[in-house]
């Protein structure tokens, strides 16, 4: 695929994310994309602002989803063949400390998504915490 034309680092991350697996950002969005064209004055169309925030706040947050439990599973993913050669695991791959920097920046781009969002959405968030 598309992933494996880019340099071996950063190919590693995209890997780590899943982003070469998009099912799991796909069923984040769409019901918010759904909710969204709904939401929407009759004969208009949605948000595009809305649209994009929950494009990008979809795939980040799958993503860090990804990593941490990559994370947490690295010692078990070395003993399962469908996971030996996921990048936490491989020996040239990405160290522990470069992940958790990485899965920094995949909250941290999370949270400039959430502070996009309205006041009552913010609430939300943090009551779902």
């Amino acid at each position: 695929g598309w992933i494996d034309r880019l340099p071996r680092r950063t190919r590693l991350y995209f890997e780590l994310a899943r982003m070469d697996k998009p099912i799991g950002s796909w069923l984040l969005m769409l019901p918010c994309w759904w909710g969204t064209a709904l939401a929407a004055t009759p004969g208009c169309l949605p948000d595009f602002k809305l649209l994009g925030l929950f494009l990008i706040g979809s795939v980040t947050m799958r993503g860090a989803g990804c990593t941490i439990n990559d994370l947490w599973d690295r010692d078990i993913d070395k003993k399962v063949e469908r996971t030996r050669s996921r990048p936490l695991v491989v020996a040239d791959g990405i160290t522990v400390p470069q992940a958790l920097v990485f899965l920094s920046t995949q909250l941290g781009a999370g949270l400039g998504v959430l502070l996009c969002l309205n006041n009552y959405t913010k609430l939300l968030a943090m009551a779902s915490m």
